[in-house]
């Protein structure tokens, strides 16, 4: 995943030091905007941003209050460059949640593992699923709220298993992690491979409940139709020969009656984001949830698309 630093400073000199320093890491995606327009920064949710503060007309402790008071940006880490060497003022700036004050004039070789360690301390905390090593709630909301600000075309991918419950009732808890494991994988090994935009996004909501989002360019209904096969593919070896040749688990109720319950299968709910449709993620979620439904009162794996626009009727496809 792209990691962007957005450089809030009049001129360029930190844009090209830092260019240099990171000219043989691609991932690293540098933006530089003024102080007057923060707030093109703080749409885009970057990974950190670093104030010039010698540059800065505005009061450096404003800037960093407005960045922290909005409420996408809150864990965003900020590092002040700065050739004011008072304890007093590096101490205020500090208390406004700045996680590093480097002063000038820079050590590189200080700077650029500065940069390397704040974001892979972000990328740790964020990864809030230990099981799968995927974002979780925050960065999904994050992640879907910046492209509707910067007006994005996207699809969303919800994707949970089927009869997993039972799954866990027969062969334990244990078992049933290492199912959500090959899930994850299988859901981001597909979107990799079959992506041609590079623009993706996996996320692990919680549970047997994920995510993905990819481009509106990308042929979505093949990744899907991917993941089905390579899912319905792996899952059974996950399960004895003999449940395999039934065809179906068989899981007492409360009442000692035996239940007899499919397989594990996954269902996935596709939403068609256009640029005017949907005003929050939100309404996102909810249609999400619908066009999930449908797939899953199809036995066994199954995907259903909503392509609907402002003026056009629903197209729901199984």
């Amino acid at each position: 995943m792209a990691q962007e630093i957005y450089i809030i400073d009049e001129s360029d000199e930190l844009k090209s030091t830092i260019a240099e320093l990171f000219k043989k890491e691609k991932e690293y995606k540098l933006k530089k905007v003024s102080s007057d327009n923060i707030d093109v920064a703080l749409k885009n949710i970057p990974s950190l941003i670093i104030i010039n503060e010698d540059t800065l007309e505005e009061n450096i402790i404003e800037v960093c209050k407005r960045i922290r008071l909005n409420e996408d940006n809150i864990i965003t880490p900020i590092i002040v460059v700065s050739s004011n060497k008072e304890k007093e003022h590096r101490v205020e700036v500090l208390r406004e949640c700045v996680e590093h004050y480097i002063k000038a004039p820079i050590d590189k070789e200080y700077l650029y593992y500065t940069i390397k360690n704040v974001i892979r301390l972000l990328d740790t905390n964020r990864r809030v699923s230990p099981l799968t090593g995927l974002p979780g709630n925050v960065q999904i909301q994050a992640e879907m709220k910046k492209r509707l600000l910067n007006k994005e075309e996207f699809v969303m991918l919800y994707l949970d298993l089927d009869n997993f419950k039972a799954y866990n009732d027969v062969y334990g808890f244990l078992n049933g992690d290492e199912i959500i494991k090959f899930t994850a994988r299988t859901i981001s090994n597909n979107i990799d491979k079959l992506s041609t935009s590079g623009n993706t996004f996996v996320g692990h909501i919680g549970g047997d409940d994920f995510v993905a989002i990819v481009s509106a360019q990308d042929d979505y209904e093949a990744i899907c139709q991917s993941i089905i096969a390579e899912f319905d593919k792996g899952i059974l070896k996950y399960f004895t020969e003999e449940d395999i040749e039934r065809g179906y688990l068989e899981v007492p109720n409360r009442k000692c009656v035996i239940e007899e319950f499919p397989l594990t299968s996954i269902s996935i709910g596709v939403v068609v984001v256009n640029k005017s449709r949907f005003h929050n993620v939100l309404e996102i979620g909810e249609v999400g949830a619908q066009v999930k439904h449908l797939a899953k009162t199809t036995m066994g794996s199954a995907y259903s698309i909503d392509r609907r626009t402002e003026n056009v009727s629903c197209e729901v496809k199984i």
